[in-house]
């Protein structure tokens, strides 16, 4: 399959006015039968914070149909569907779709008539009917993803060319050296035409076309107003660097999570990203030869391969983060002013950081291109809106067991009432929505 020579370059940019018609809806200040919050915050003197939705399971994913219904990714339990009263508080809940394995990756079709949903190995679609809140007519897409450390597995519709679905696989390990070849089908996103789907799906590690790869593990990526996408990526643990026969542990504060710009999946293919040899710098004072935050370094230096190889060779990220702060997913407001960015939260850092939502501003550049404010240098190119009041004290034993609240889905209400986000801690799924005060 060669999607390249298909495509219509200059195709406009679907779905940007999808919820034109929605009505606009109040921002409620409680809901009746919604449990309290369950963890302490601290919220941004210019933001309010509300949980409009609770007793859920492992929250992962929130996306919007085309009549402002709420549709959730709950994790292993399925996919529910959400309306909302004119007070603006959700006035009926139903499962959609039960159980299937599905576990994080959720997204719709600009048209707001075809459902896709992952499980770890396996991609669905439906017929939706936004009226009737049904599905029907289930298919497998693309089957085979490989099992392993990362289960997660985002999807996401190109919207200028909405039979192009992206599909991302994560890696097998810390350091998963096999993924360095794209055939592995791990550790990258590829794209598939929902067109030409053969019978019985695609199989991931032999079809679609690669649009990035050394991505340790893309979870979230969404597209700006231009169709480009960005994607946030958790990077590794435990590392050592090993430079002129020294060890010197820099697992604290190395290496950063990166926000990349992935391009535009309508023209961007196999783009290299760095993993599983090159990582990122956060914390620069380790490294003895000048290299600054963001830019790219390897854990054992030697003179065929080394941190100026990477830079020369991996793209690097246009911003980065504290290390283990395990971004999970991203999102633009409604003019790409700002993209907002969920922090899972560390479980193997001392003392922990994460769980927390960042606002990252960003820019239109006299190109038309969308760009953060920051330099890629920087450390405070982020604020923080809703967060654990003190991270350091947040466990995290496993993946969801905590006792702060675990980020995950981050969306943008087209019914005008704030960014929805979504928490996955195994005692209580919860969506809270943040609402700037002005």
């Amino acid at each position: 399959m060669r999607l390249l020579n298909i495509f219509a370059m200059t195709a406009p940019l679907l779905g940007a006015d999808v919820h034109a018609e929605i009505a606009k809806l109040p921002l409620p200040k409680s809901c009746s039968g919604v449990p309290k919050m369950r963890y302490q915050y601290t919220v941004n003197a210019a933001w309010t914070v509300m949980k409009i939705a609770g007793s859920l399971k492992q929250v992962r994913t929130i996306i919007w149909d085309t009549e402002g219904n709420m549709l959730v990714q709950q994790n292993t339990r399925g996919i529910s569907v959400h309306t909302f009263g004119a007070d603006g508080c959700i006035n009926s809940t139903n499962m959609l779709i039960s159980g299937g394995g599905l576990n994080h990756g959720l997204d719709l079709t600009p048209d707001g008539k075809t459902l896709y949903a992952s499980s770890e190995t396996t991609l669905y679609s439906w017929a939706y009917d936004p009226l009737t809140r049904k599905v029907s007519n289930q298919k497998t897409i693309v089957k085979g993803m490989s099992t392993g450390v990362h289960s997660s597995r985002a999807v996401k519709v190109v919207p200028g060319q909405p039979n192009l679905v992206l599909l991302q696989v994560g890696s097998n390990s810390n350091f998963d050296m096999a993924a360095q070849e794209p055939s592995t089908g791990r550790a990258c996103i590829k794209v598939f035409d929902t067109n030409n789907v053969p019978s019985g799906g695609y199989n991931y590690n032999t079809q679609g076309e690669m649009f990035g790869y050394g991505l340790r593990n893309e979870i979230g990526f969404v597209p700006d107003p231009n169709g480009v996408f960005w994607g946030v990526e958790n990077s590794g643990d435990d590392f050592i660097r090993t430079e002129n026969g020294q060890r010197k542990d820099i697992h604290t504060n190395n290496p950063a999570e990166k926000l990349n710009n992935l391009g535009d999946p309508r023209t961007v293919r196999s783009a290299w990203y760095g993993y599983p040899t090159c990582f990122s710098v956060w914390d620069p004072s380790p490294f003895t030869n000048g290299l600054k935050t963001g830019q790219h370094f390897v854990t054992a230096p030697n003179s065929s391969y080394n941190d100026a190889t990477c830079n020369g060779k991996a793209i690097a990220p246009r911003l980065t983060f504290q290390a283990h702060s395990a971004p999970i997913w991203n999102t633009f407001d409604d003019e790409a002013k700002n993209m907002y960015i969920t922090f899972h939260g560390s479980w193997n850092r001392q003392p922990s950081t994460g769980f927390k939502v960042v606002q990252v501003p960003f820019t239109r550049l006299a190109d038309g291109s969308y760009d953060p404010v920051a330099p890629a240098d920087s450390r405070t190119g982020y604020t923080d809106i809703f967060s654990a009041p003190n991270p350091g004290s947040c466990t995290a034993n496993g993946l969801t067991q905590s006792n702060c609240f675990r980020l995950t889905a981050a969306s943008w209400d087209p019914a005008g009432r704030g960014l929805f986000v979504g928490s996955d801690n195994s005692a209580e799924g919860e969506i809270y929505i943040l609402s700037p005060k002005s």
